[in-house]
């Protein structure tokens, strides 16, 4: 794949790098070093620094001490000082594109500017389509006049990618790239990934929690825990999964309340007998396809994001039409609104923590109470809630500092927590979670897991998308499977929840 990994120079050295955010010390002299012509995974826990050093790098922070050298030549460490005509482009974790301006504007206004042209909506639009097409013909066809705001999470993602991949630059960070793209969005980039670092010897950063696209896409990898170096520069031929979770600090405490994949959670075979109308089921409904969602079940969504989507926005009351017919004891269930949704009972926890998750200018603990002041009304703190946030925060593991702390000081894993602790406490009669462990470690799923599923054992139904078709043999009773097109296609059950019949059911690769 390209020159060959290792080989010297490398494109980007980092030595003893350095930075602290107040008394907090998150990189304690990093080394990091990556070659033209690789891709170099780039692994850690949440929490462990990974997404600081690409800021460092990409220059949107300043180091406090250690030295970077990119391209044969030092790189100053006030933010902006190496920005060199785009050629370090970065994916962040949580995505950098402008809401209101179209798809076209977003992708190829940076290109346009840097070559000192005034913006033509034609030559943009252009240039989106060829760096869209890399990806996904079909949606650039369909998305480069689009606003972005009115664009999907999934789809936004697609839209960073390709406007990063066709940068032109000589160093791409990945920061979690596919953590909300389907099996097949995911080929795609990666056969791009490929041809690109083959041709032009691009040097690739790649940052992922799923080891198995690791192992498909990169040579070497590097780990980070607690902001120093752990593994420097290892081929990933030469060690095992194993060995880089423990090297991560992430060894598992086997979790005795889980299910084998593959077969009926406790919940639903102590269920089984019983009448699921008697219980508050929920029912949904959609052409030939009929869905009983019994409370204590985990039901899962897989396939092809419009389909999931859909249901997911009928269900908690955002979508501008109903195709889905959902009853609740024969009671329709239909919102106007979230907060109406919430208050009869239905909990959301969003994929998209930055934009419809984290109120980022709230301190923790309204973040914490949010669902709680919507149910009941309430716009004002009360005393005990600090009580019951720093009981959420022990009970959970989370690591906080203050709850008086703004969530942007939270690791992406201890956010992602704080979203299903906000209904924790209020057991919701049913809730959706939409890619809750998108960009999390191995313990954060772990805990995550165990978590709904206590939610599950408490009477709450739990309807969960994913695109991890492993995670949702794991956790789920039942699977809505959907074709392609979006189309709901069959419900799977007991045995047949695993990844190959997964995948037979929805048409793409698990």
């Amino acid at each position: 794949m390209g020159s060959q990994p290792g080989s010297q120079p490398y494109l980007l050295s980092a030595r003893s790098v350095v930075k602290h955010f107040g008394p907090t010390s998150v990189l304690k002299g990093f080394d990091l070093s990556i070659a033209r012509g690789e891709v170099h995974a780039f692994l850690g826990g949440n929490g462990a620094g990974k997404s600081t050093l690409i800021k460092i790098i990409s220059g949107q922070h300043e180091r406090d001490g250690g030295t970077l050298e990119f391209d044969g030549e030092a790189l100053g460490a006030s933010v902006g000082a190496h920005r060199d005509a785009g050629a370090i482009a970065v994916v962040n974790q949580e995505l950098a594109l402008l809401p209101h301006l179209s798809v076209a504007e977003n992708i190829a206004m940076p290109r346009l500017r840097r070559a000192a042209r005034p913006y033509r909506e034609r030559v943009a639009e252009t240039i989106a389509m060829e760096a869209l097409s890399l990806i996904d013909p079909r949606f650039a066809r369909e998305s480069v006049r689009r606003r972005v705001g009115d664009l999907t999470l999934h789809e936004r993602q697609l839209v960073e990618i390709a406007r990063s991949l066709g940068s032109g630059a000589k160093l791409l960070l990945l920061d979690e790239p596919t953590a909300n793209l389907t099996a097949a969005e995911t080929g795609r980039l990666f056969a791009v990934i490929r041809r690109l670092v083959a041709d032009t010897e691009l040097a690739v950063l790649f940052v992922s929690h799923r080891m198995r696209e690791i192992r498909q896409i990169a040579d070497v990898c590097t780990v980070i825990r607690d902001g120093k170096t752990a593994i420097d520069r290892v081929r990933l031929d030469c060690i095992t999964d194993s060995e880089i979770i423990e090297c991560m600090g992430q060894s598992i405490v086997p979790d005795d309340s889980a299910a084998k994949p593959g077969s009926p959670t406790p919940r639903a075979a102590a269920r089984s007998d019983v009448s699921a109308a008697q219980h508050g089921a929920i029912v949904v409904k959609h052409a030939h396809i009929s869905l009983t969602v019994a409370p204590g079940t985990i039901v899962g969504l897989a396939g092809a994001p419009t389909g999931p989507i859909a249901l997911i926005e009928t269900l908690t009351g955002t979508a501008a039409a109903h195709v889905w017919d959902v009853t609740c004891n024969g009671v329709p269930m239909i919102y106007a609104n979230c907060a109406a949704a919430a208050r009869a009972g239905v909990g959301f926890v969003s994929g998209d923590r930055a934009n419809k998750g984290m109120l980022g200018t709230l301190p923790i603990i309204d973040n914490l109470m949010a669902a709680r002041r919507i149910v009941e009304r309430r716009y004002f703190a009360r005393n005990e809630e600090l009580m019951e946030g720093m009981g959420l925060i022990e009970a959970l593991n989370m690591r906080v500092r203050s709850l008086w702390d703004l969530p942007s000081t939270l690791s992406g894993g201890t956010q992602q927590k704080l979203l299903v602790a906000r209904w924790l406490a209020l057991k919701p009669k049913l809730l959706v979670l939409e890619e809750p462990t998108r960009g999390v470690d191995i313990r954060t799923k772990r805990e995550i897991y165990a978590l709904i599923r206590k939610m599950a054992a408490q009477g709450t139904a739990v309807i969960w998308w994913s695109t991890e078709y492993i995670e949702l043999a794991e956790l789920c009773d039942r699977v809505l499977a959907f074709d392609l097109d979006g189309r709901p296609a069959s419900v799977l059950h007991g045995e047949e929840v695993n990844e190959a019949q997964l995948a037979n059911a929805t048409g793409m690769a698990a």
